[in-house]
């Protein structure tokens, strides 16, 4: 058994810093010293930033989104096209599409996706609040950007089926050959999908 070489209030940052996602038991090692060794300038302000975090932190009651006020700053912008919604997984495939900047409209966190063998089924996704914004009218798009995996796109079908009947255009990502990419490095999934895809030029 290893000894110990630090005390138990060190020894649980590096637990905790473990469990971020992105950092093993050495990196999180690693984050802790360096945090420990920048005591002043880093750990102290990161202490203070995370308990402001952790008060102030909400999720957003009409998309999902993480913010420290609700409705959030995404969804009160005023300068957002609110008829076209893109409907993602996670808060991070928000970010990740806003960071792009390809479309100024509004979002709906599913937060997931459909998964009967993980026991998660429609109830525990964001699925009734997407039809209920959908059905009070004024949406005119709604683009699936969903993780093109099995789940994900069982997900999609599920929402399309929900929708049946309502006046809306439903799209979802294109999927395929990416920017920059070469053929001889795809996958045949990819290929096949980028086939399918095709457009005219």
């Amino acid at each position: 058994m290893a000894k110990r070489v630090t005390g138990p209030e060190i020894e649980k940052l590096i637990q905790l810093l473990a469990k971020v996602p992105g950092l093993g038991p050495r990196s999180a090692r690693r984050a802790a010293l360096h945090l420990v060794k920048k005591k002043d300038q880093l750990l102290g302000p990161l202490a203070d930033a995370m308990g402001e975090a952790h008060r102030k932190v909400r999720i957003c009651s009409c998309c999902g989104n993480v913010d420290t006020v609700d409705p959030c700053t995404v969804c009160t912008d005023e300068r957002r096209d609110r008829s076209v919604i893109i409907v993602v997984e996670d808060v991070s495939d928000l970010w990740a599409l806003e960071r792009a900047g390809a479309m100024n409209a509004a979002y709906h966190v599913l937060g997931g996706t459909l998964s009967p063998l993980d026991g998660v089924g429609p109830d525990d996704l964001n699925i009734r609040g997407l039809i209920n914004r959908v059905s009070e009218g004024g949406v005119r798009e709604l683009i699936i950007a969903v993780n093109a995996t099995v789940e994900g796109q069982t997900t999609a079908h599920y929402i399309t089926d929900q929708l049946q009947g309502l006046d809306v255009k439903i799209t979802r990502l294109a999927h395929g050959v990416p920017v920059g990419g070469e053929l001889d490095y795809l996958d045949e999934g990819t290929l096949t999908a980028a086939l399918r895809a095709r457009t005219t030029i």
